[in-house]
């Protein structure tokens, strides 16, 4: 049964499904690229990604009512993608080794941008998960310690030392990044 006759059966009759519709593919528009960007980074996998994101947006049109009706549906279905990328990974609990990252990309070289990106991304994998969801959280969604705390339930405490352990494993795997951050480009330059 696809979601649309889902969502017709669970309206009652006289409810205006048509604005609730719509206000998830509204949602949809706006947060899916953000969503497949943590989704990424969490499963270090283009395919995956697509894949928590498709179920992720799943769960959450079936519930849109609900979540919709909620202060932060941000958070309410970013903690959906949470769980479900927990989910997978102790399904799928494997390891990949991916060796050695290799030497940082030279100044002003695009390619090797894209090519420190795909490393970083290959790090990330090997942390565990929930630092890797910490420091997703906190540097791919930009949220502060308190809301991490909040979509996780844990204490802003043990996000800080997640952060920290994280931070301290990705400086190891990328030494010649640990210092202090070149100066930032002008505005527009991105």
């Amino acid at each position: 049964m696809d979601l649309a006759t889902e969502w017709r059966l669970q309206a009652g009759p006289g409810e205006a499904t048509g604005a609730a519709r719509s206000d998830f593919h509204d949602f949809v528009a706006a947060r899916s690229a953000a969503l497949f960007r943590g989704a990424f980074v969490l499963t270090g996998n283009r395919e995956a990604a697509e894949d928590l994101v498709q179920e992720t947006l799943e769960r959450a049109c079936r519930k849109w009512r609900t979540i919709a009706a909620k202060d932060a549906p941000d958070a309410y279905v970013r903690r959906i993608m949470v769980n479900l990328a927990n989910d997978r990974w102790r399904r799928f609990r494997r390891t990949v080794p991916y060796g050695d990252l290799g030497d940082p990309a030279a100044p002003g070289d695009e390619y090797g941008r894209v090519d420190s990106r795909d490393q970083l991304v290959r790090a990330l994998q090997l942390l565990p998960m929930r630092t890797r969801t910490v420091v997703v959280l906190r540097y791919f969604h930009d949220l502060s310690d308190a809301q991490i705390a909040a979509d996780l339930g844990i204490r802003p405490g043990t996000v800080r030392s997640q952060l920290a352990r994280g931070i301290e494993h990705l400086r190891s795997r990328f030494p010649a990044f640990s210092g202090p951050s070149p100066e930032q480009p002008p505005e527009g330059t991105r």
